[in-house]
Parts: structure tokens; sequence; C-alpha cells
């Protein structure tokens, strides 16, 4: 790096790090006192609420206006109740149920989970308009396949976080919803004119501007008619044309975690690749999960570097650093709040359940769980019906690892009731099911993305639109279950 501590202050104030473990290391504490903009919390940051406090009041003590962010979206992905199961139904649940008065409510107690650990910046809403079946990472985190219903709750969800003093981060700009690839491992392409992305992937963004989202996240994505080769996150035509010129964002542009393969691999790895998003015109810079100070220290040097070089005009990084700096100052330390409106989130996980056919004598049902991987954006949250059942048995199975014979003998007399998340791309899921309805009473909970699929000979299909704590609670009611 230079030797020039102004620089590095600079440079420091437009990245977002993490840390390990449910202690704040010195390290993080000393990088906030030298201007680091903030952290995000992850799963391994949460033990519980009080101690997730004690860990922001430490990094808030080190500077006052610390942006301390974490993906807390509900349903699929929590980060508070990682060990658990969100207490809240999802985005695609509360698309289901359609009502943006409830959205809002949602998302205003998720806001103030926040607000009473002190996190003030979530990463948070997803407006993607999940329009492709088989999207591998977003499906249940976006509100819907339709552009006006998603824009409406996405609206809704950043004016809830706000009526709770925390910060929306609408993500993940120009729309992830169309992609059947994981921008965690490679880079998507969402090959389409300009036309059909303003008119099915942009409504939504529109909305939450007009709606005065405080943030908003990029998407690892490369749009071949907009952004070339170049994922969004490092595209000046995405982000400063179209989000910031064509669209009049004023905010804070954050970019998805930085050492995501979508982005690394365009860019060269994560130094190169924060040092073009700022040229492309974003403010903040999420680096990941796995973060130390070592790498902090590279990045930052390497924004110094293309500073003093020329490569990266000193003026785009302060005109970063002052949003970023603005944003901060105004959420400044969170006011407290609310913790889990839990009966608030049973409910509408209740109003979002969808029954084909028809729930009867279940009483001595043989539940049997389909596993299924989770994405890197969920982590390893359990999901499923166990924690809500009474004495009815549960198995766990991997559908391609089990024969028919094998579940029936298991079940006996007993009917079945397979529960699974998207079952119909789950390896051996959709055989397995079939050939047990074919000689077998069989029921399907699907807690995935619904697709169009439904297994023939099922004498009920039953879906919730996710998989949190409160999407099983709420089927295992709808089953009559439920302890």
């Amino acid at each position: 790096m230079p030797n020039d501590p102004g620089l590095r202050r600079l440079a420091l104030r437009t990245l977002l790090a993490a840390f390990a473990g449910t202690t704040v290391p010195q390290w993080a504490i000393d990088l906030v006192g030298d201007g680091l903009a903030g952290h995000t919390l992850f799963g391994g940051n949460v033990a519980d609420p009080d101690q997730v406090r004690a860990a922001t009041t430490a990094l808030r003590a080190a500077h006052p206006d610390v942006l301390i962010a974490i993906d807390e979206e509900g349903g699929d992905v929590t980060r508070l109740a990682h060990a658990t199961g969100s207490p809240y139904p999802g985005n695609a649940a509360l698309g289901a149920v359609d009502d943006p008065a409830l959205t809002r409510q949602v998302y205003r107690a998720i806001g103030g989970d926040l607000a009473a650990c002190g996190a003030n910046l979530n990463l948070a809403p997803t407006v993607d308009v999940n329009t492709a079946d088989d999207n591998p990472i977003i499906g249940t985190r976006s509100f819907g396949a339709d552009p006006a219903r998603v824009a409406a709750h996405a609206a809704a969800a950043v004016a809830g976080l706000a009526d709770a003093g925390i910060a929306a981060c609408a993500k993940h700009f120009p729309g992830h919803g169309a992609t059947v690839t994981d921008s965690h491992l490679e880079l998507p392409t969402v090959d389409v004119p300009l036309a059909v992305l303003r008119e099915r992937d942009l409504p939504p963004f529109a909305a939450v501007i007009s709606a005065g989202v405080a943030a908003i996240m990029t998407a690892h994505i490369r749009v071949p008619a907009l952004t070339g080769d170049t994922p969004a996150t490092l595209s000046q035509a995405a982000l400063t044309g179209l989000l910031r010129q064509e669209y009049a964002y004023q905010g804070v542009i954050v970019t998805d975690a930085l050492e995501m393969r979508g982005a690394t691999l365009a860019a060269g790895g994560i130094a190169p690749a924060a040092v073009a998003a700022l040229a492309a015109g974003a403010d903040l810079l999420c680096i990941g999960a796995r973060v130390d100070q070592a790498l902090v220290e590279r990045i930052a040097s390497a924004i110094a570097d293309a500073i003093v070089d020329g490569t990266l005009p000193r003026e785009r990084v302060e005109q970063a650093a002052d949003r970023v700096g603005a944003l901060a100052s105004a959420v400044g330390p969170a006011a407290g709040g609310t913790r889990s409106a839990i009966d608030l989130g049973y409910a509408a996980a209740r109003r979002a359940i969808r029954v084909e056919g028809v729930l009867d004598g279940l009483d001595t049902a043989l539940v049997v769980q389909l596993t299924a991987g989770s994405t890197i954006a969920e982590g390893r949250v359990p999901w499923g019906l166990g924690p809500h059942l009474g004495g009815v048995e549960q198995l766990r199975v991997a559908p391609a690892e089990i024969s028919v014979a094998e579940v029936v003998a298991a079940a006996g007399g007993r009917p079945l009731v397979l529960v699974g998340r998207h079952l119909h791309r789950v390896p051996g899921g959709p055989e397995l099911i079939e050939q047990l309805a074919a000689r077998h009473p069989v029921s399907v909970v699907e807690m995935g993305w619904p697709s169009a699929w439904r297994p023939a000979g099922v004498r009920a299909f039953v879906t919730t639109y996710g998989a949190s704590h409160a999407n099983g609670r709420a089927a295992a009611e709808a089953l009559g279950l439920a302890a």
C-alpha cells in the first residue's frame, strides 16, 4: 500500500468485512476504529440475542456509526434463527398470501429483532422475480413470478424495516430470478433483451427506489445485452448507466459478496473485483464470510494502489465513502426493538398453506422427510415437520438410497406423508413418490419453490412456500399432526 494513511482509511470506508465466532476479535474492532464501514454477521456469529447485542456494542464502541449488516430474510435464509429455523415465513409464502400489509408487518417484526440485537442494515429483502422453477439460489426467497406482485411486496418489506429503524438493502440488481445456476459457484447468464429486463425484472427495483430504499445489492450475473461478458457487479453500464442514471437511484449500491465465484472468476480475485466494482459505481463492498485482517488489508491496499496509479479516480472512492458514511449516520445505533413476533409469523405461515386433495385420517401416519441439500445462502438450517410432531413417527431418507419396498415396510399399514423441498428435482424423488402412491396412501408436503409437477396418484399435495420453522408448524397443523 502507498505510504498514505489517508488512502488506507478512505479504502476502508468502502468495505464491509466479517469475522469468525461469537466474540468480536480485536482486529475487527480496531479496523472499525480505523474507518472500516462495518461488518456482516453470519450464523456463526450468533448464539443468542444477548450475545449478539454484546458483539454489536463492542463494535459500536469503536465507532458509533458502524454498519452492522445481516442477511435476515425470514423464511429459508435466517442468521438469527439459524439453529432452529425462522419464526417467520419467507417471501414466497408472503407473496402467496398477497397481503402487502401483512408483508410490512412481518418485516417490521424482523426489523424489531435486528434492532434488539444491535444490527442496523438488513441485506434484504430479495426482490428478484423468480421466473425459473429450477432457480437453485432464489426460489422461495422471492415474492413470486409476477413482477407487479413482487414490486408491491418489495416496497412493503422496505417500509416495514424502516418502521423498525432498520435500513433495507434490496437485492439482487438487475434481477437474479431467471437464472438456473448459482452465482456463489459460477457466473450465471440472463440472455434477454433489455426490454424483457425492464418489463420482467426491474419493476421491483423501481418500486423500492420509490419507497426510499437505503441500499440496493448487485448481482454477480451477466446480462449480455447490458453488461457484455462482465457481471453486473463490475459493470458501469448496469450500475452507473441503468441504476443511477435511468432509474435515478441515489442511495448506496452494495455488492454481493466479492468472495463468490461469480465475481472472482470475472475479475481474477477478490481484490481486483473490489477495485472493478468501485470503478463501475458500487459504494459498499461486501467481502463475504471468510474474512480476516490480512484479506481486508490486501483489498484496501489494492484500492489505494489503483487510486495512486490512476486506474481508479480518487473522487469515485470519496463519493462511495461519503454515501456509505451518510447511510451509517442516518441509521445510527439500533434503538432497541421487540424480539420475534412468533404469533404473527405462525399466523402468516398458516395463511400461505395451499392444499390440493383431501387431508384426513393422517393421525397414525408415518412422516418421511426426503432429504435435500441446502444452498450457501441458506446454510444448514433445520427444516421439516419434525419439531412440530407429537407422537408421530418420522424417518429421514435420501430418495435415491431407499427402495419403495423399504418405505412400505416401514409404514406397515399406516398412511405416508412425504415431505421435501424442490421435490421435482431431488434425485430419485419424483420416481419414489409416484411408485409409492401407486401402492400406498400418500400425501406430499412441498416446502420448496412450487413447480408445475404434481405426482400421479397422491391423495393430497400441500404447498407451504418455504421451509422455515413457521412453515413447518403450519404444515403440521394442516395435516392434523401438530403437537
